[in-house]
């Protein structure tokens, strides 16, 4: 049997004889051990008793509620809890640099630093910054006022001449080991072990941990993207960038044509592999399925059309989205397939609306929506398809029942993130589905909630569904099928401690878009 402890001190590394995982939330750092049940350690902990998460932050939760998963472990487990431990990079004074972790040996961080300056806290400035010469195979350093540039030779490329000219991908670059490290932008990427990804983010070596191939702040493709990328700091904020290496001109293996098919199951998707960025995590390809882009433009009009929600495709030429993104004297299409609204992707099914239906008892307040679901009929393209089912666009399974409280489930879209800014790349969030007694207590949002209303989100705050996210799907899984639970509705503000998003509950009206959906309804709104 395996046990899981939270450590509630930082111990030296040395005295770890197995693998562990790092977690660090705010200023919070933790230990989290897998230790057989024949092992002796010197941790206070609750004896066979079940792990309770309320004292735990939502991060150790979430990557604790995963690895139970993962390892099948029972309900009886062996646990303590966090306390708080000043992290280690809070006060590392790296000057010019980056602080990376370190956990091989105390004080458990590294500074890297940027040529030409040097030093354990990368504040020494060198006489000359060609020495030593910072430029890789022969490049030659050029001086100049504090800084430098390297003339490469024989073909290599970037900042230090550290690219060769043979240095190049394969595919979508899941097995690229090169060296490259500059986004297409020429911004430099950070180290996988940077302080400042797992401070905003999620450390990689937890989300990627079956993936062997993280170095340094070398370019790689952990979560199946199109071709390796990076994280960056752009603005002084997390992000992240697909990255400036190149394509082998070898042929590669075409994937195959996915043509007309009769939708053969809801709620299969992809496996989830994502990476945490600000406000979210980038999805890929095939991970939401079921996602639409909602767009529309003034009716009549022979301009572009532009992003407005989110939508859930239901049935090949059904949608469901929030009323209140229907609005008078706009004509819609909806997007199906692709995952970033700048470019035009092989996957994307774009598709004209023909009819919107809004719940008859939908209605708007200035301080809550009410009833906020509405269906969209799409054109049929290939008699008698609308959408054609393809691994990257297929339908989300309707409940027959609720989910309880507590359930760990998932919205995406393409809202805001903590910058407020709309993220061209879709996103998805792990959520927890909120009682309705908690939700309405005066702290969160009282007597605003009605019946055609649950709760979902994080109280703690943090990343939560957007305004942006209007009308996206709020799904939970079960035995590896997905369910629209909901559909994004409102919340006040973004990811605010005690404020979770509310989506409009399809449970209430299950009945309703179902029969509008039958063959032959001609009602509309």
């Amino acid at each position: 049997m395996i046990h899981f402890t939270v450590c509630a001190t930082l111990l030296p590394y040395q005295t770890i004889k197995h693998p562990v995982t790092t977690v660090l939330f705010q200023d919070v750092w933790c230990w989290v051990l897998l230790i057989s049940k024949q092992e002796q350690f010197p941790l206070h902990v609750k004896q066979n008793s079940r792990c309770d998460f309320s004292h735990v932050s939502h991060r150790v939760h979430m990557l604790l509620s995963r690895t139970v998963r993962r390892q099948k472990v029972p309900e009886s487990l062996t646990c303590c809890f966090c306390s708080t431990v000043k992290n280690v990079c809070e006060n590392a004074k790296c000057g010019a640099g980056d602080c990376l972790i370190n956990l091989n040996k105390q004080p458990f961080y590294e500074c890297k630093c940027r040529p030409p300056y040097q030093g354990p806290d990368c504040k020494t400035l060198p006489a000359s910054p060609c020495q030593p010469n910072p430029c890789k195979n022969g490049g030659s350093c050029i001086k100049g006022n504090r800084r430098f540039r390297c003339a490469c030779r024989n073909g290599f490329t970037g900042r230090l001449c550290g690219t060769a000219p043979t240095d190049c991908y394969v595919g979508s670059g899941a097995d690229y080991r090169g060296v490259v490290s500059t986004t297409e932008e020429g911004i430099e990427c950070l180290d996988w072990h940077s302080f400042f990804i797992t401070q905003n983010g999620e450390d990689p070596y937890v989300m990627y941990s079956d993936f062997d191939g993280l170095a340094e702040n070398y370019c790689r493709n952990p979560d199946g993207d199109e071709k390796p990328w990076c994280f960056i700091k752009k603005h002084g904020e997390l992000t992240w960038d697909h990255c400036n290496v190149k394509k082998s001109p070898l042929p590669t293996p075409s994937r195959p044509d996915a043509g007309p098919a009769q939708f053969s199951q809801c709620g299969k998707s992809q496996p989830l592999r994502t990476s945490r960025i600000h406000g979210g995590r980038k999805s890929f390809p095939g991970a939401h399925p079921w996602q639409v882009s909602l767009q529309m433009r003034d009716r009549g009009s022979k301009g572009l059309y532009g992003h407005m929600c989110g939508g859930i495709l239901i049935s090949s030429c059904w949608v469901l989205t929030a009323a209140h993104c229907i609005l008078p004297n706009k004509e819609y299409q909806v997007v199906l397939g692709g995952v970033n609204l700048q470019r035009q992707e092989e996957m994307d099914q774009t598709i004209p609306v023909i009819q919107t239906i809004v719940h008859e008892n939908y209605r708007s307040t200035p301080a809550a929506l009410y009833n906020d679901i509405a269906l969209l009929k799409l054109k049929v393209t290939d008699s008698p398809y609308c959408a054609k089912e393809t691994r990257f666009v297929r339908t989300a399974c309707l409940p027959d029942r609720p989910f309880p409280a507590g359930k760990e489930c998932v919205i995406s879209g393409w809202g805001l993130t903590e910058a407020y800014s709309y993220s061209p790349q879709l996103l998805n969030a792990r959520v927890f589905l909120i009682s309705e007694d908690r939700c309405k207590t005066p702290q969160i949002y009282g007597n605003l909630l009605d019946s055609s209303m649950l709760c979902a989100g994080i109280l703690q705050g943090g990343v939560d569904s957007c305004q942006g996210d209007s009308g996206s799907p709020l799904v939970c899984e079960q035995n590896g099928t997905h369910y629209v639970t909901g559909v994004v509705s409102w919340g006040q503000g973004c990811g605010q401690r005690n404020k979770p998003t509310e989506p409009a509950r399809q449970k209430v009206d299950h009945t309703w878009f179902l029969w509008f959906s039958e063959p032959g309804s001609t009602r509309t709104a």
